[in-house]
Formats: C-alpha cells, sequence, structure tokens
C-alpha cells in the first residue's frame, strides 16, 4: 500500500512596514486597511486545499513574507486554526515564522508561540548600522539582540537569523563583524545569503546609476569561506549551501524543497508542487482577496494563475539539482532509485563523470555530494542536471 502523501504548507503574507532596498518578492507596504479581509481570503484557501485532500497530514508550516508579523495575534489565529481545521498537523510539527527584529515584544511573541509556532526567523541582515540603512531595514544593530533575548523570555526554542554578504563597500572586517555578533546571540540556525541585485529593486538602481559600487564576486566567496569557518568553530553545521544549524536544528521546511518532496503555497504568488505538476496563484493581493471571496472560484485553487506539468526527466533533474544543494547529504541513491526506478548513473552518467573529472562531484555507494570547492559553483553543476532546449 503507498503511504500516504505528508505535505508542507507555506503560507504568504504579502505586507510589510517598508520594502527593503534589495526586496524583489511579492510585498508590499501601506496596505494595513487589507489585513482583515486578507485573512479571511487567505483561510478560505487554506480550507479548500486541505478539503479537497480530505484533511491530509502536514510536516511543516512557514509562514512567510513580507513580514507576517505586520498582522495582529487574533489573524495570526485565525490563519493558523484554519490550517488545523483543514489538516491534519503532526504533533511533532516544525511551524516557523518570519519576523523582524525591533517589530514585536515578548507579549507579542509569547503569544505566537501560544498558537503553536516552534520557531523563529529573524531578518536581521546586518549588526552595522550603515549597511542597515542602505538595505533599508527598518531596525536598529541594537535591537537585533534585543528581540532575541525576548524571544527566549517568550519561550523560544528554535531561532534562525538571516544575514546579508557580498554588500557594496562591505569589508571583510565589516563581515567578520557581523557574523561574530550573529554567533553570540546564540541561536540555533543561521542562514547566509550573497546580495543578489534584482531588477526593479532600489538598491540595484543605484548601482545602476554609480552611487554605490557593484558587488565584489572575489570578495563575497572569501566572507562565504570565512563564515563557514567561523560557524564550524561555534558549533554549527553546513547542511545546505546556504544554511548552518547545531545539531538537530535543521529547517524542516526548506529541507522539503531540497528534497524535491510536496508542498501547498497560499497566498498571492506562492508556488505549489505536487503530482508532477507545479502551479502558482495570482500576484496581486486584491484581485487574490476577490478571486478567492468570490462564490464560483475554482475549486481547491481559487487565486490560481498557471501550471506546468513536470515530466519525468525533468523533475529527476530537478531532484538532483536541489539534492546536491545538500552539502552534508546530497543526493541518496536508493531514495532516487526508489522514486525514478533507476539509479542516477542511468540518466546521468555523462554528467556525473565530467562533474568528478572537474572536481566538482563526490560520490560513494551511499550518496552523490558537492565537493567543498563546488559550494561556490554551484549554479554550474546544477545546470548540467537540467533539460536544456533542444531535450
Amino acid at each position: 500500500m503507498k503511504p500516504e502523501t505528508t505535505y508542507s504548507l507555506y503560507l504568504h503574507i504579502p505586507f510589510c512596514r517598508k520594502k527593503c532596498t534589495y526586496c524583489d518578492f511579492n510585498t508590499y507596504a501601506g496596505m494595513d486597511d487589507s489585513f482583515a479581509e486578507y485573512t479571511a481570503a487567505l483561510c478560505r484557501e487554506i480550507r479548500l486545499m486541505g478539503d479537497h485532500r480530505r484533511r491530509p497530514p502536514v510536516r511543516t508550516i512557514f509562514i512567510g513574507g513580507g513580514t507576517p508579523t505586520v498582522l495582529a495575534i487574533p489573524q495570526l489565529e485565525q490563519i493558523l486554526q484554519a490550517c488545523f481545521t483543514a489538516f491534519d498537523i503532526l504533533p511533532d510539527a516544525e511551524i516557523t515564522s518570519e519576523a523582524n527584529p525591533g517589530t514585536v515584544d515578548e507579549s507579542y511573541l509569547r503569544k505566537l508561540l501560544s498558537l503553536g509556532v516552534n520557531r523563529l526567523s529573524f531578518g536581521a541582515q546586518s549588526f552595522n548600522p550603515a549597511e542597515l540603512q542602505m538595505l533599508g531595514r527598518i531596525h536598529s544593530a541594537e535591537s537585533i539582540g534585543q528581540t532575541i533575548a525576548a524571544a527566549r523570555r517568550a519561550g523560544a526554542r528554535n531561532l534562525n537569523v538571516d544575514l546579508i554578504y557580498g554588500l557594496p563597500n562591505q569589508k571583510l572586517s565589516d563581515w567578520r563583524y557581523t557574523l561574530e555578533r550573529a554567533i553570540a546571540l546564540g541561536v540555533e540556525h543561521i542562514s547566509l545569503y550573497s546580495l543578489t541585485l534584482e531588477r526593479g529593486t532600489a538598491l540595484r538602481a543605484q548601482v545602476v546609476r554609480g552611487e554605490l559600487p557593484p558587488p565584489d564576486s572575489d570578495l563575497a566567496a572569501d566572507m562565504y569561506e570565512l563564515a563557514d569557518a567561523l560557524l564550524a568553530e561555534a558549533g554549527f553545521r553546513q547542511y545546505e549551501i546556504s544554511n548552518w544549524a547545531k545539531p538537530g536544528f535543521r529547517c524542516e521546511h526548506n529541507l522539503t524543497y531540497w528534497r524535491n518532496q510536496p508542498y501547498l503555497g497560499m497566498g498571492p504568488g506562492a508556488h505549489s508542487f505536487e503530482n508532477h505538476r507545479r502551479w502558482w496563484n495570482v500576484r496581486s493581493v486584491p484581485q487574490y482577496i476577490e478571486t478567492v471571496a468570490a462564490q464560483n472560484a475554482p475549486h481547491p485553487h481559487p487565486a490560481l494563475a498557471d501550471f506546468e506539468t513536470i515530466d519525468r526527466r525533468l523533475e529527476m533533474g530537478e531532484t538532483m539539482m536541489l539534492g546536491l544543494r545538500l552539502t552534508a547529504d546530497g543526493v541518496s541513491r536508493a531514495d532516487f532509485s526508489a522514486r525514478f526506478g533507476v539509479p542516477p548513473e542511468a540518466v546521468f552518467g555523462a554528467e556525473i563523470a565530467k562533474l568528478k573529472a572537474l572536481g566538482l562531484l563526490h560520490t560513494d555507494s551511499q550518496r552523490l555530494k558537492l565537493t567543498p570547492a563546488a559550494r561556490l559553483l554551484g549554479n554550474l553543476v546544477f545546470a548540467e542536471f537540467l533539460p536544456t532546449n533542444d531535450e
């Protein structure tokens, strides 16, 4: 008998107090008047998605954005209650909420944890005041530690902070300072992201106009290596290209993505993957609210914008690409064979041999993994497994 599918849920809260200069996510500031209508619409989509699948089990929930904590506690309570009603949330499920330092206090965090949230992820980004200002962050460097302390007093036992490196004018010593301050917080998980200048962002426009220098890719590589060394000394273990955790504190939700397992995304612009199909919702918040609330909204995906069918070859390639991001585990031969009926070499023999010869891939009887040198060249490795336009 085929085991029942276990899902991960992503809930998108597309609101924030201020749009950051580097952010190209589907998020909006100044829409406070839409919070109540949006909460009702999101709850309806959650119920439709769960009811259609007859209340399937869920192992992780991730409330992201935007800044989910701009919503009032009663609104987040409605959203999580909709999840618990429409889905069978497993007793040990990981439930994460993103939050910004300096915008939540101990009372708010205590109430948030009482709703079932058991992991908090804070967008610290930097401990350098000038860098925070450049990034358009609304918190101060001091407020990061204050918010982490408030979370601990509220009872939080699983905390992550996000940091960004490779910033214009950022020196290696600046990055070392941010890393040391983050490590000193005593959090369980740290995510590090190299700055990408996305089209349409204010920060990219500043670089294009010559107001800021472009990021230095060689210096960013040095920053990455420094981070790996400092985090290892502090007891963190890298398990994914951009993520380090203390033992027992990997982010289970993101492991769903990297293992190419089913997930359901709810909210404007949210993506889902299930049964060889990937689909996504409309991006506009007003359109999302209107379509989900309509009595003739399509069931069970009332805000559906479009979809694509993932054929077997593409799914195998994506499984390799995503799995190789897991620096500690890589791609399990047994799991790949169980899923697709063939070992990885039967499909990607030439690609695997090429990458091994280049020193970018390590293989043994159980797994295929990136070599340490390949962590900084991941995109070159991943491209080998994705179909070309001719395939």
